[in-house]
C-alpha cells in the first residue's frame, strides 16, 4: 500500500475515523487544534456520516464522551495539557463507569499555561491518575506518526475488551511534524448490543429488565463500592498481564542502557548509533505502554551482564525516572538527563552524558 505524507495530528484523526470513531467532542488548544479542525470536515463526509461537536469547554467535551461511549459508540476527544487537566474529573467518571473511549493528549510545556511547544511533562498525570480514586488508563506513548496510526487501529478493541478508557500521550512534535504513513482500511464498526450488554442501546417497557443499561460510577454503600473497586483492580491486573508493549534497541552487548519514550527515544537512537561508531555500545528500552509500565523488560535490560549503568532521558524533570528506578531496584546505577520547559534534549547532549558516565563523572 502506498504511503501518504501527512501531518501527525491529521493522520491520527483519520486513523481514529478508520478505526470506527464516529463521535468527536473537543475544544481547540495548541498544539492539537488541527485534530478538531480535521474532524470538523471529515466527520461530515458521506462515507463517514459522523458527529463533530465543538463543546463549550473541555469539561463539557469529556462529559459528552461519557454519554456517547455509554451507548456503545466509538467516541474520541483530544486536547493538550491544561485542557486534559480540566477533563480529569470526567476521565475519572469514565474509568469508574468502565466506559471504553479514546482520549488524546498532545503534551505542551507547563506547569500552568506554559508554552505551546512539545513536552513530556504530563507523564505523572497520565500514569498515576490525574483524577480521583483508584483507577488507571491504558496509556500509549507513540514515537512516530505511523506508530500512533497503528496503535489507533486496535485501541478501541482494547478499550472494549477491558472496558477501560485508552489514553494517548504524544509530545507536540508528533502532532505537528509530517511523516509518510500507510493508512489502514476503514473498519466496518457497528454497535452490537449482544456484545455490549452493559451499553444503553435501547430499552422499552416489556423488555427484559436485566438488559436495561445503567451507566453509573456512584455506589452509596461501602460494600457495593468495595465490590466495584475489586472488579476494577482485577481488570487492571489483566491489562498489566497482557498489554505491556515496549521496544528493545541495540541491547546485545550494551555497556549502558537508555530509557526514553516518544520523540526523545528517536533522538536517543541517533545518539546510540553515533556512540556505536565511537566504540561505545549503548542500548535502548522504549516503553510503548507507559501504563502498564514494562517493569520486567527494563529490569532485564538493566541487569544484563556487561551493563554498567542506566540513563533515563526525558523531556521533563524525570517523571518516568521513578518507574525506571522501581524496575531496576538498585541492581545498577541510574542517572538522568532531561530538560523541562520544552527544550528538547539533543543527540550531542545525550552522547556527552554517556561519555561522562563512562569516564566516571
Amino acid at each position: 500500500m502506498a504511503k501518504t505524507l501527512m501531518k501527525g495530528s491529521e493522520a491520527i484523526a483519520e486513523a481514529a475515523i478508520r478505526a470506527g470513531a464516529r463521535y468527536f467532542f473537543g475544544y481547540p488548544i495548541t498544539p492539537q487544534t488541527e485534530i478538531p479542525e480535521y474532524m470538523s470536515a471529515r466527520m461530515f463526509d458521506p462515507d463517514v456520516n459522523g458527529c463533530f461537536l465543538q463543546a463549550e469547554s473541555e469539561i463539557a467535551a469529556i462529559n459528552m464522551i461519557y454519554g456517547a461511549a455509554g451507548t456503545g459508540a466509538r467516541a474520541i476527544t483530544s486536547s493538550s495539557s491544561p485542557g486534559i487537566s480540566l477533563k480529569q474529573e470526567g476521565i475519572s467518571y469514565c474509568a469508574g463507569a468502565m466506559l471504553p473511549c479514546v482520549i488524546l493528549n498532545v503534551m505542551r510545556g507547563g506547569p500552568g499555561l506554559g508554552n505551546i511547544q512539545a513536552s513530556q511533562g504530563d507523564y505523572f498525570q497520565a500514569v498515576k491518575g490525574g483524577g480521583n480514586g483508584d483507577y488507571h488508563l491504558l496509556t500509549y506513548a507513540p514515537s512516530s506518526v505511523q506508530e500512533a496510526v497503528d496503535i489507533m487501529m486496535f485501541a478501541y478493541d482494547k478499550a472494549e475488551q477491558y472496558r477501560i478508557p485508552v489514553l494517548f500521550i504524544a509530545d507536540g512534535i508528533i502532532a505537528q511534524m509530517m511523516e509518510p504513513v500507510e493508512m489502514p482500511e476503514m473498519v466496518d464498526f457497528k454497535i452490537d448490543p449482544e456484545k455490549k450488554p452493559w451499553a444503553c442501546t435501547g430499552w422499552k417497557p416489556g423488555d427484559d429488565p436485566a438488559k436495561r443499561g445503567v451507566i453509573n460510577s456512584i455506589y452509596i454503600d461501602t460494600e457495593s463500592l468495595s465490590v466495584h473497586n475489586a472488579e476494577l483492580q482485577a481488570m487492571y491486573a489483566e491489562v498489566t498481564k497482557n498489554e505491556q508493549k515496549w521496544e528493545n534497541y541495540n541491547l546485545e552487548g550494551a555497556e549502558y542502557v537508555i530509557t526514553a519514550f516518544g520523540t526523545v527515544a528517536r533522538i536517543a537512537k541517533s545518539a546510540i548509533d553515533q556512540l556505536k561508531a565511537d566504540g561505545i555500545n549503548v542500548g535502548l528500552v522504549r516503553p510503548i505502554t507507559v501504563w502498564p509500565f514494562p517493569y520486567e523488560a527494563v529490569a532485564q535490560a538493566a541487569k544484563a551482564d556487561g551493563v554498567k549503568a542506566v540513563l533515563d532521558v526525558e523531556l521533563n524533570e524525570g517523571q518516568m525516572l521513578e518507574d525506571v528506578k522501581l524496575a531496576v531496584n538498585g541492581a545498577k546505577p541510574i542517572d538522568f538527563f532531561g530538560h523541562c520547559g520544552s527544550q528538547m534534549p539533543t543527540t550531542d547532549e545525550i552522547i556527552a552524558k554517556i561519555k561522562s558516565m563512562k569516564e566516571g563523572k
